[in-house]
Order: C-alpha cells, then structure tokens, then sequence
C-alpha cells in the first residue's frame, strides 16, 4: 500500500490535542477514537490542515499556529455594548459570563461579558482564543483517497 501524504482531496484519520503555549489543554481526543475528516471540509482551520500536509500514517508532530492561522486576532469591533435592560433584572452579571446571542443569519453567537455597568453591559464577540499560538499535537493514523461527492 502506497503511503499516501497529507493534501488536498484526502481523508485523514487522526487524534489530536490543541493547547496553549503555557502547556494548558484546550481540547483533545487522545485516549479515544480517531476522528475523521475531508481536507477543506471546514472541520479544521485551514491553518491546521496546510500543517499537516505531507504527514503519513503513523506520523506524529506538534505544530506551533501562530493566532493568523489558527482563530485569528481579537478585533475592537467585535466588542459590542448592549442596553443594560436588554437583559432580565434577575440575571446576576458576571464579567467573564458567556451567553448566547442570536447572529443576523438566525444562528447562535456566543458573547463574553468584558465590562458592564447600570446602563451598558460590553459583550466581547471574538474567538476565546483569537490572539493565541496555539500547539496542535497530531497523530496520524490513516490517509486514503477522499470520495467527493
């Protein structure tokens, strides 16, 4: 069998762990099932597919993503102010809160409360890691010829 690399039009079978720089881990499946996924099926950042390339079955690598390539720089626009009476009375706020706002397309859009006081609450929109190098630890498992559809 002919190893075939890491590249456009693959599926790749693989674990993974993502942490910060100061070693805390985000998220893992290490100790569990592979996962699988099509190249440029927008399952990974395309910051941690292209590290990927060339990898075969059998390889493991840590690669360090800078924040471009992984959830991109916090931006000051996506910091919003919202009316203080947008939110219940009952609600006890928080800074460091995550709440769940709906998008203009009618879908979910998680906010973090950075500051608020009796008249505005100010809800951070940006990626909770945007701003992060992030390490991406991957072993791969298998690399096969991808059926598009």
């Amino acid at each position: 069998m002919i190893d075939v690399p890491v590249s456009e039009g693959t599926r790749v079978f693989l674990n993974f762990s993502v942490s910060l720089e100061d070693g805390s881990e985000v998220d893992t499946n290490f100790g569990g099932e592979a996962v699988d996924f099509v190249v440029g099926d927008g399952s990974l950042l395309p910051g941690f597919e292209r590290a990927m390339f060339g990898m075969t079955a059998g390889q493991r690598q840590v690669f360090t993503i800078a924040p471009e390539d992984a959830f991109g720089q916090p931006n000051d626009n996506n910091v919003q102010e919202i009316p203080r009476s947008q939110f219940d009375d009952d609600i006890d706020l928080q800074i460091g809160l995550v709440f769940s706002f709906a998008d203009a397309s009618g879908g979910e859009l998680p906010g973090m409360i950075v500051s608020f006081d009796d008249e505005t609450v100010s809800i951070d929109f940006n990626h909770p890691l945007a701003g992060r190098t992030i390490l991406f630890d991957v072993q791969v498992h298998r690399v096969e010829a991808a059926e598009l559809h």
